[in-house]
């Protein structure tokens, strides 16, 4: 019996390396639980570029755009579904136009449903009027996701991208303490995971409503 016990408790002994194992793994998980929000905001410094592509979804996208635009970084806008109400002023066009954005410099498409549409369809509207470069603008929480999309999409344009951040209420730092950051934050991984596997467009919301509700 004494023995059996001893063979017993030996079995169970963690060696040095596997707690060793233990902690970096522990510590790894705390560093990416933290550091979740930050990697998700991605904001380049701002290039001159040939047009500025504002996405839709969100507000404050066309205000950052706007704001690009009279600093003098492009003499042309593109907005990516154009239709879609983004402010108290109305939708995308309406409000660049009531920022003080001439008509002749705004080419809109109406169509993208998702931010893999928003560069589907922009880039043959890049083509056709031979821009060579661009400023994308989205929100900030969503632009680590945007260049994943956009550079996969416009890989063999020859078209140079930045990429610009307009500022939202999502808590980057402290991404867990709020619920509109905790539902951000869990909505982007999802979407890029779901794009790193091929679902994309109107079918990646779909299954990103699906897996919401698994938790409700």
């Amino acid at each position: 019996m004494k023995n059996y016990v001893k063979i017993h408790k030996k079995r169970q002994a963690i060696s040095p390396k596997q707690r060793l194992l233990t902690y970096i793994s522990v510590l790894l998980i705390i560093i990416l639980f933290l550091t979740a929000g930050r990697f998700l905001t991605l904001s380049q410094p701002p290039q001159q570029a040939a047009v500025i592509i504002v996405l839709s979804g969100g507000s404050g996208r066309v205000e950052k755009a706007a704001e690009l635009y009279k600093a003098g970084y492009a003499p042309y806008m593109i907005l990516s579904n154009a239709k879609e109400s983004t402010s108290t002023v109305g939708d995308m066009l309406q409000t660049a136009l009531a920022l003080g954005i001439p008509q002749e410099a705004i080419l809109t498409e109406d169509s993208a449903l998702s931010t893999y549409q928003n560069a589907e369809y922009t880039l043959p509207i890049m083509k056709e009027q031979g821009f060579t470069s661009a400023i994308i603008v989205s929100s900030d929480f969503h632009m680590r996701r945007v260049k994943f999309i956009f550079d996969h999409v416009y890989k063999k344009s020859g078209i140079e991208l930045t990429y610009v951040g307009s500022n939202s209420d999502y808590n980057a730092k402290r991404w867990w303490s709020d619920k509109y950051s905790r539902e951000t934050t869990f909505n982007e991984y999802t979407k890029m995971v779901g794009n790193a596997f091929g679902y994309n467009g109107p079918e990646a919301k779909n299954a990103l409503d699906q897996i919401k509700s698994w938790f409700h």
